[in-house]
């Protein structure tokens, strides 16, 4: 993928944002990675989602972090994506997001148990919820990398939001939306009753069946 082509994916999934009820206002953001250029593609700080295109994005280097084509501002959250892209050589794109449901359980440092199997599937157990840490330096990231598992592609940072991330654009804001999606129906539940954990085993049966057989 060229750069403007990923300037066209990330512009699109910074409009889906809003429009999937993540943020509000101009919270949140998406950056994509060129790798063969080593430039990431942010959303501009504080910018309208309406207002967005493709060319408003700003084009950083990854290595540095300096912007290299854009007279406009990257999102104040760079540092962290850029983070995250230098220490998961996998990942090729980041969302971030203050999404209400999956922000709740941040709030209160608690993980999103596993007790779905829509979750089982998205995220092969509970979704780790970091401490509270600072914006300051790399303390973002490396909590993100601490807390992270080997398979959920998601981190709820206490006290903040959502980082959400995967080999592609489309896969990362997927994590986002999935994470929310099951954080509102567990919450509802939690309000219902007590959901029951699924079992170990039944995780790794329901992992299975959608990481490999399932889709196209």
């Amino acid at each position: 993928m060229n750069i403007e082509s990923l300037r066209k994916e990330v512009c699109a999934a910074n409009q889906a944002l809003p429009k999937a009820g993540l943020v509000t206002m101009h919270s949140g953001n998406v950056s994509g990675l060129d790798v063969s250029s080593g430039t990431v593609v942010i959303k501009p700080s504080g910018f309208d989602y309406d207002a967005l295109t493709p060319t408003d994005l700003v084009a950083v280097e990854l290595s540095s972090g300096k912007a290299v084509d854009s007279s406009r501002k990257p999102s104040v959250d760079l540092p962290h994506h850029l983070f995250l892209y230098r220490n998961m050589p996998e990942v090729r794109a980041v969302v971030h997001t203050h999404s209400n449901y999956a922000t709740a359980f941040a709030a209160c440092g608690k993980p999103i148990p596993a007790v779905l199997t829509a979750i089982a599937d998205e995220f092969g157990g509970d979704v780790p919820c970091t401490p509270y840490v600072d914006n300051e330096g790399d303390h973002i990231g490396e909590a993100i990398l601490a807390h992270k598992t080997d398979r959920a592609p998601v981190v709820l940072l206490g006290n903040h939001g959502v980082f959400a991330w995967g080999p592609s654009v489309a896969a990362a804001l997927k994590a986002a939306v999935m994470v929310e999606d099951v954080a509102k129906t567990v919450f509802l539940a939690m309000h219902i009753g007590d959901p029951s954990a699924l079992s170990k085993e039944e995780i790794e049966k329901w992992w299975d069946r959608y990481q490999n057989r399932y889709g196209q």
